[in-house]
C-alpha cells in the first residue's frame, strides 16, 4: 500500500461512526451489597455498589459508592437493551423504582436497572445532615426571618458535610453523567433505554449528549431540560398552570358563589396581603407550652405549590376566607417532624446547574409581573444560599441544547406547575424523532397505567407512531 492509500485508509477509519462515537465510560470496580429495597423474591436481582471518583477533576482523589439494583426479566427471549432509571429532584432516591418495575409489565421484555445518583439516600456518602432543617425549625420557633435563617443553616450544613471529608464540588450533573456511562461500561451494556423524570429527564439528555452510541431510546416524564433556566421560568410556570385550572373551574363549577371569579379573587387577595405577618397558636409535638408562630404569604403560597391540583380550588377559597389554621398547622407538623430544607445533593446540583447561570434581573421581572408571588422562593435553592454553598458551575456546554435523531417519548401533564409542556415541545424541536404525550388531567410526573402502556408500545418500536384512544391524553 502506498503512502497516499495509507493516509486515505486512516482518514476513513478516523471518520467512521465506530471511531467517532467511541464509547466513553470507564470500567469501574463493583462491590456486591444487600439490596437496599425489597424486590419480589421470584425475580433474580443483582445489587452492588459502583465505585467511582468523587471528583474526576482531581487525580488520585477519594472514591464514593453508588448502588444500583438490576432486576432480571424472566422472559427467556428478553431483549438485550435494558431500561435504566434514575430519579429526579435533584436529590431524590432512585432505587425504590426497582420494586415497582418488578410488578410492572415493563419487566416482561427486558431487564430493569435502577441507579442511585451520587449524594442521594442510599449512596455513600449521603449528603444529609440536620443543620439546615434545624435552622428552619428555629426560624419558626423563635419567629425569626426564614430567609436569614436559611442562610445560617446552609453555612452550618456545608461546614458539617466538609468536616466529613466530602468535596461538594463533585456533586453535579456532569459527574452523574459520567457515573451513568461508567455503569454502562462496567455492566457491558451496549444498548440501553433511558428513563428519567423531572430533573433526571434533563440528566438523561445530558447522558445522550455525552455519547449517543449506547443509547437506543429515551423516555422522559415531565422533563427539565438542561438548557432551561428553571429559576427564570418556574414562577411563570406556576402561574400558567393556575390559569388553566382557573379556566376549568370557571367553565365546570356549578357553585358560582364559592368558585366564581376565583382567578381575580386569588390575585387580589395574595397581592393585598404583601409582607403582612400572620400567626397561630401551636403546640409542637413533645412540648408542653403552646406558642404563637408567625407565618407570611410565602408560607401560604408554598402550601398551594405543594397541593394536589384537584384540591387547589378548595384550598385557595379557604385561604382567601382567612381559614389558614389547618393548612399552616400541617405545614408546621411536617416541618418539625421531618424538616423541609433542600438536601445537600439538591443544593449542589442546583447551585452548579441553575443558579450559576440564571439572571437575578429576570427573577425580579417575574415578581413584577406576578406581584402575588413576590418574595416567595418557588425553588428552595436560590442565589443567597448558593453564595454560601460555593460550588463551581457545570461546564457551559452542558447548558447548551443539541440535536439528535434518537427516538424519544416525551410526556407531561397539562397542569404541571414546575416543568410546563412547553419543555417537551422544546426538546422535540431538537429531537425530530421524538413523540409527545399530553395528559390533560395530570400535573408533574404523569406515571400510571396509561403511561406504562405507551412506554411498552414505544419500547417495542420507538419509531412507530403512537395513538391515543382517550380524549384526555393527546399523542402528537
Amino acid at each position: 500500500m502506498n503512502k497516499l492509500s495509507m493516509l486515505i485508509t486512516q482518514a476513513v477509519f478516523l471518520l467512521s461512526p465506530l471511531y467517532a462515537y467511541a464509547q466513553p465510560g470507564v470500567v469501574r470496580s463493583l462491590e456486591p451489597c444487600s439490596c437496599p429495597v425489597s424486590i419480589d423474591s421470584s425475580f433474580r436481582t443483582r445489587c452492588a455498589y459502583l465505585i467511582v471518583p468523587e471528583n474526576r477533576s482531581k487525580k488520585n482523589g477519594k472514591t464514593i459508592k453508588l448502588p444500583f439494583v438490576l432486576v432480571e426479566s424472566k422472559n427467556p427471549n428478553k431483549k438485550k437493551d435494558p431500561l435504566l432509571f434514575t430519579g429526579g429532584g435533584p436529590g431524590a432516591s432512585s432505587l425504590g423504582w426497582a420494586r415497582g418495575a418488578a410488578r410492572s409489565p415493563l419487566i416482561n421484555d427486558r431487564d430493569c436497572i435502577a441507579f442511585e445518583q451520587r449524594g442521594t439516600r442510599y449512596a455513600q456518602p449521603h449528603l444529609s445532615s440536620p443543620e439546615l432543617d434545624d435552622a428552619i425549625k428555629e426560624s419558626y420557633r423563635k419567629n425569626r426571618n426564614k430567609d436569614s435563617m436559611m442562610v445560617v443553616g446552609v453555612k452550618r450544613y456545608k461546614k458539617a458535610l466538609e468536616a466529613r471529608g466530602i468535596d461538594l464540588s463533585g456533586y453535579n450533573t456532569d459527574e452523574t453523567v459520567s457515573d451513568i456511562h461508567d455503569l454502562l461500561a462496567t455492566l457491558k451494556v451496549d444498548s440501553v433505554n433511558l428513563l428519567g423524570i423531572s430533573y433526571s429527564g434533563g440528566l438523561m439528555l445530558a447522558v445522550l449528549k455525552k455519547d449517543p452510541s449506547r443509547i437506543r431510546s429515551l423516555i422522559l416524564d415531565s422533563p427539565l431540560p438542561t438548557f432551561v433556566p428553571i429559576d427564570e421560568d418556574e414562577p411563570a410556570n406556576f402561574n400558567e398552570s393556575l390559569n388553566i385550572l382557573f379556566e376549568r373551574v370557571a367553565r365546570d363549577s356549578t357553585d358560582k358563589a364559592v368558585y366564581g371569579n376565583l382567578k381575580e379573587r386569588f390575585q387580589q387577595y395574595f397581592t393585598s396581603i404583601g409582607t403582612k405577618p400572620f400567626s397561630i397558636p401551636y403546640l409542637e409535638k413533645g412540648t408542653k407550652d403552646t406558642v404563637r408562630i408567625e407565618y407570611t404569604r410565602s408560607d401560604l403560597v408554598g402550601i398551594l405549590v405543594n397541593t394536589y391540583y384537584k384540591r387547589l380550588p378548595l384550598v385557595i377559597t379557604d385561604l382567601i376566607k382567612g381559614n389558614h389554621y389547618p393548612y399552616i398547622k400541617r405545614l408546621l407538623d411536617r416541618t418539625f417532624e421531618y424538616g423541609n430544607g433542600p438536601s445537600g445533593m439538591r443544593l449542589s446540583v442546583y447551585c452548579a446547574d441553575q443558579t450559576a447561570y440564571h439572571s437575578e434581573k429576570i427573577s425580579q421581572q417575574l415578581y413584577d409581573a406576578f406581584p402575588y408571588l413576590k418574595g416567595y422562593h418557588i425553588n428552595d435553592v436560590y442565589k443567597e444560599l448558593c453564595d454560601c454553598w460555593k460550588v463551581p458551575p457545570v461546564k457551559p456546554e452542558t447548558k447548551q441544547p443539541f440535536y439528535s435523531n434518537k427516538p424519544a417519548l416525551l410526556a407531561d401533564g397539562e397542569l404541571d406547575n414546575a416543568c410546563r409542556p412547553l419543555y417537551i415541545d422544546r426538546i422535540h424541536h431538537y429531537m425530530p424523532n421524538s413523540q409527545r404525550l399530553l395528559f390533560r388531567n395530570e400535573a408533574h410526573g404523569v406515571g400510571g397505567e396509561d403511561m406504562t402502556r405507551f412506554m411498552q408500545q414505544f419500547l417495542e418500536n420507538p419509531y412507530r407512531k403512537l395513538e391515543s384512544s382517550k380524549k384526555e391524553i393527546v399523542a402528537y
